[in-house]
């Protein structure tokens, strides 16, 4: 694994605090097992923020109209939902929420070019509600793939969320299972896939990144 390219600065500024905090710590509380007590926890926070922004390799399963889970995370919406943005039309919209514990990485879902792409500024609504995909601050990316079909999906801030990545350029050729970006902090991303679309998942499934089909078109 690796520090995602846009996390140095994020991981390197907790180090510092970090190591600021445990040095105050040595020179003002004179309570010996507090003082460690208080550094290891300094420390694991340290290494869960670097776990955080690690981007995990993966093994994509190969075949073609596969659809791949874009992050780590539980399913929490399956739907039919109206597109509004894009595609303007009925889709089948399957959530994935993020937690603290999970990578934080995105990955493209399918293979294709990418034909629309823009990021809206917002609130930050807990992600798993409803309305936090339209009122949050959020990415958008829509990929048609070489078969014609459309995929669009969202990275979408949630209630700590500070900071979204998004690599997506109108034209550019993408392909499955690489980085599409990273969401900082708890998030969700909403899928919206073709009315015809076998969808692989269940509510409350727990996913992986690049390895879970969530869909066949």
């Amino acid at each position: 694994m690796k520090i995602d390219r846009n996390s140095y600065g994020t991981v390197l500024l907790v180090y510092l605090v970090c190591a600021v905090l445990i040095c105050l710590l040595f020179l003002f509380v004179k309570v010996k097992w507090l003082d460690w007590i208080l550094t290891a926890g300094l420390l694991w926070v340290s290494g869960w923020q670097t776990s955080f922004h690690m981007v995990p390799k993966r093994t994509t399963p190969a075949g073609d109209g596969l659809v791949t889970a874009v992050s780590d995370g539980k399913i929490v919406i399956i739907e039919k939902n109206y597109e509004s943005e894009f595609l303007k039309q009925e889709c089948i919209q399957v959530s994935i929420y993020m937690d603290f514990w999970d990578f934080h990485a995105n990955f493209w879902p399918v293979g294709g070019e990418i034909d629309y792409t823009c990021y809206h500024e917002g609130k930050h609504l807990l992600a798993f509600k409803p309305k936090a995909s339209l009122e949050n601050e959020h990415a958008c990316t829509s990929i048609r793939t070489p078969e014609g079909k459309s995929v669009f999906f969202k990275q979408i801030a949630g209630g700590w969320a500070r900071r979204i990545v998004c690599y997506s350029k109108p034209g550019m050729e993408v392909r499955r299972g690489e980085q599409c970006g990273i969401i900082k902090f708890g998030s969700r991303i909403d899928i919206f896939l073709p009315l015809d679309t076998e969808i692989r998942v269940k509510l409350g499934d727990e996913v992986r990144a690049c390895e879970t089909i969530i869909a066949q078109l």
